[in-house]
């Protein structure tokens, strides 16, 4: 009855960062990191995980001599997350008999 949740975006960090994206053409890693508020590292390590796993782009360059790092959600980053927002509401419709 109920779907498997996504283990990828069933982190509230993950989940943040995908959102986030989903409202923006791409996003630089401080902004990311100031709207969630996550250590650099912890940042870090997540986005590299969802870029494992082919819902987010990465694209490193620079911008006057400092590095730069713009994150983009992918088309299958998309859809992940669509399937993710409804196996929750799936949850959300059980009710009680």
């Amino acid at each position: 009855m109920f779907k498997t949740l996504n283990p990828i975006l069933h982190s509230q960090l993950r989940l943040a960062i995908i959102s986030l994206l989903m409202s923006v053409e791409d996003a630089e890693f401080n902004y990311i990191k100031e709207k969630t508020g996550a250590t650099s590292g912890n940042l870090s390590i997540q986005i590299g995980k969802l870029k494992t796993a082919g819902y987010v782009e990465v694209e490193k360059s620079f911008r006057d001599n400092f590095p730069l790092t713009t994150c983009k959600i992918s088309k299958k980053g998309i859809q992940a997350f669509d399937e993710y927002v409804q196996a929750l509401e799936a949850y959300l419709q059980v009710k009680k008999k």
